[in-house]
């Protein structure tokens, strides 16, 4: 699918939580337009239901950290090596039933070396099949280890809703316990799976988490939970299901110590700002190192793409 036509088709899904986006900044600022990653509309009541949000207030430092990712930074380019995209299944002893999960493996793939493993989550209204569709990781990093600006890895996209029934379909806001139940499913089903079937480096220095929207919220909550399993973070435009920062990160020392990279990020006129704003602020207070990469754009996939585009090529160096 082309990206204009992506574009049109998820815009129209209207917003995925209820926004008061008016910035409230000296200087006038945009207001958020409705987000990428979302029910559709007219959806049926149900809890729990969409939190209301603050105004988008920008602090002196919520800035870029990084250009936005160069043009064609995702498209397909021929005369180059290019890595193999699958869809595979498993079964999910959390869950109770098999489920699948989307799987990138680099170019010259071969079990004669090991690999590191990059966890990629989607959103409230996606699937395993949500980054394919929004950033095309796979042209991501076939151009990236191309130009040796990334290290060959796996690249594996779950199904973050851990539950029989895990299409996006209806009120998202009636999965919510599916997403927190994920962790469980990603921990003792997903990565023993995946390490099972490929050619994997199995220590947590060779293991990383991202996620965009709710997967970014997933990432903070279950990789600060389990940095013995994770060493690389990556959490884009993360949603309200993202845990207080104090709860999340109650030794900031030991974070301090253990996380290789963190990398934050939401664009401006992101209604949800305020929560990754939140994280931001507590890990500056308490002097843990990351990366706060605040762009120009909404809640979309054009910041996630950039970022995932950028945040690859910093993971497992």
């Amino acid at each position: 699918m082309r990206y204009g036509m992506l574009t049109a088709s998820v815009l129209a899904l209207g917003s995925l939580w209820t926004t008061a986006a008016r910035a409230q900044t000296p200087a006038p600022q945009p207001t958020s337009p409705a987000s990428a990653e979302g029910p559709p509309p007219g959806a049926p009541a149900a809890q729990p239901a969409p939190r209301q949000m603050p105004p988008i207030v920008l602090a002196a430092d919520d800035i870029r950290a990084v250009p936005d990712a160069p043009d064609g930074y995702k498209v397909k380019r021929e005369g180059i090596p290019h890595g193999t995209l699958t869809m595979i299944e498993y079964d999910s002893k959390t869950v109770g039933t098999r489920r699948k999960m989307n799987v990138y493996t680099p170019p010259g793939y071969s079990t004669a070396k090991k690999y590191p493993v990059l966890y990629l989550l989607h959103g409230i209204g996606g699937d395993e099949t949500e980054w394919e569709r929004f950033a095309q990781p796979e042209n991501i990093l076939d151009n990236l280890i191309a130009d040796g600006k990334a290290v060959p890895m796996i690249v594996v996209m779950p199904n973050g809703r851990a539950e029989k029934d895990d299409h996006p379909t209806g009120n998202p806001y009636i999965h919510a316990p599916a997403f927190a139940a994920f962790e469980n499913d990603l921990l003792n089903d997903v990565i023993p799976t995946i390490e099972s079937r490929y050619s994997t480096l199995t220590d947590r220095e060779h293991r990383a988490l991202a996620g965009l929207s709710m997967g970014g919220g997933q990432t903070l909550n279950f990789g600060f939970a389990h940095l013995d399993k994770f060493a690389w973070l990556g959490a884009f435009s993360s949603a309200p299901n993202t845990k207080a920062p104090a709860a999340l990160v109650p030794d900031p020392a030991a974070a301090k110590q253990q996380l290789k990279l963190l990398w934050l990020s939401c664009g401006n006129r992101d209604g949800l700002i305020s929560i990754s704003q939140g994280v931001h602020r507590y890990l500056k207070a308490n002097d843990v190192p990351h990366v706060w990469n605040v762009d120009d754009q909404a809640h979309d996939p054009i910041t996630w793409g950039s970022n995932l585009y950028h945040f690859t090529q910093r993971v497992f160096r």
